[in-house]
């Protein structure tokens, strides 16, 4: 059984994360499940606790690209910061798992009247608009093979875990890219001896390999966590970093 602990929750001041615990509660997130539809109303906040959670840009009504992911260092629904009760993007779960839910109106008034949780809440936001541009850069600059490593580790990093379940369909999809080309950049990586892929599932056996097989776009999403998660930490807390082996 895992802890209802979310990384963004645990370094708010103890009042603020006191506060957004009461109004949340622990719901287990399936593989595959919709939290949020674009354009549609916000009607939950989601702190992913040992799930992971993609942002899909839409095309058509349909996701067509992935712009962002959530772990555990984050949350759902940060448009609500911005004033706007709209989602902006599809949030389908990655990897089931747990996470802490919280009403989306019951967040929004808080989010008002509580200046120390807005404040977070904004880094996050700040964090999160990096990590799509960097995505968006990185799509029209870097080879298939660095950018499915890159992904790879930002998966592994937010769900902690070696092992995530993922289809070669969903790799095209979130990368932007035809099956074909990840058929053959995850054979390569195989035989390299960097991951395992079998049944729909994905094992990363050499996590500093991999890093070296990663585009420069890791290291930079890697410093930007770090970073929030700093300037975001009380006095006597350490933050804790992202997932590594």
């Amino acid at each position: 059984m895992v802890s209802p602990h979310n990384t963004f929750i645990d370094l708010l001041p103890r009042e603020e994360a006191r506060l957004l615990e009461s109004m949340c509660r622990p719901v287990e997130l399936e593989l595959g499940e919709l939290l949020q539809e674009a354009d549609a109303p916000t009607r939950h906040v989601y702190f992913p606790v040992d799930a992971l959670v993609c942002l899909f840009a839409t095309c058509e009504r349909e996701p067509c690209a992935e712009v962002a992911m959530v772990g555990h260092e984050g949350m759902v629904g940060i448009q609500l910061a911005l004033g706007i009760a709209s989602a902006p993007l599809t949030a389908i779960v990655q990897e089931g798992g747990t996470a802490l839910r919280a009403d989306a109106e019951d967040f929004d008034a808080e989010i008002l009247r509580n200046a120390e949780l807005r404040a977070a809440v904004n880094r996050f936001v700040h964090v999160t608009l990096r990590q799509m541009a960097a995505s968006s850069a990185c799509l029209h600059t870097h080879q298939l093979s660095p950018r499915l490593a890159r992904w790879l580790l930002m998966t592994h990093d937010r769900a902690g875990s070696r092992s995530i379940h993922v289809t070669q369909e969903f790799l095209a999809q979130m990368l932007g890219v035809r099956r074909v080309g990840i058929t053959a950049a995850a054979k390569e990586m195989q035989r390299g001896g960097l991951i395992d892929y079998s049944r729909g599932r994905v094992t990363v056996l050499d996590h500093r390999g991999l890093r070296a097989a990663s585009c420069s776009c890791y290291k930079t999403d890697r410093q930007l966590f770090t970073a929030m998660l700093k300037s975001a930490a009380r006095p006597t807390v350490n933050p804790p970093a992202l997932q590594s082996a």
